[in-house]
């Protein structure tokens, strides 16, 4: 048995970063930082995340940053060669199955039919 799966809530560190294919893909990517609730600092943690189809639509047209958002997802490492000295390189990314926007009407103010749930 094995078992990956990740749940954040946090906040967009930046606008979300859309890709469109031509197979008729969508991506969407964009940071979510999240605060510890038993760290004394105020630095969040900052996690690089991943949206394919439908969501990504969502996130692209919904989220903006600091947008309050919470996702389910796992979390995969991609690894690719520097370009400048060729060392392996690798990083944490969390691929999202889920997306709830968690910020308040008065937030979303611009998107008054906005859905919460994808």
């Amino acid at each position: 048995m094995s078992i990956n799966v990740v749940n954040l809530v946090g906040r967009a560190g930046r606008d979300p970063e859309v890709r469109y294919f031509e197979s008729g893909s969508v991506k969407c990517n964009f940071t979510l930082a999240v605060n510890r609730p038993t760290s004394k600092s105020d630095e969040p943690d900052w996690f690089d995340l991943e949206i394919w189809g439908k969501t990504a639509e969502i996130a692209a047209n919904y989220v903006k940053k600091g947008s309050l958002v919470g996702i389910q997802g796992s979390l995969k490492i991609e690894t690719w060669n520097d370009r400048n000295s060729d060392a392996k390189r690798s990083k944490p990314v969390i691929k999202v199955d889920r997306l709830e926007l968690l910020g308040s009407k008065r937030d979303n103010a611009s998107a008054p039919d906005m859905p919460s749930e994808f």
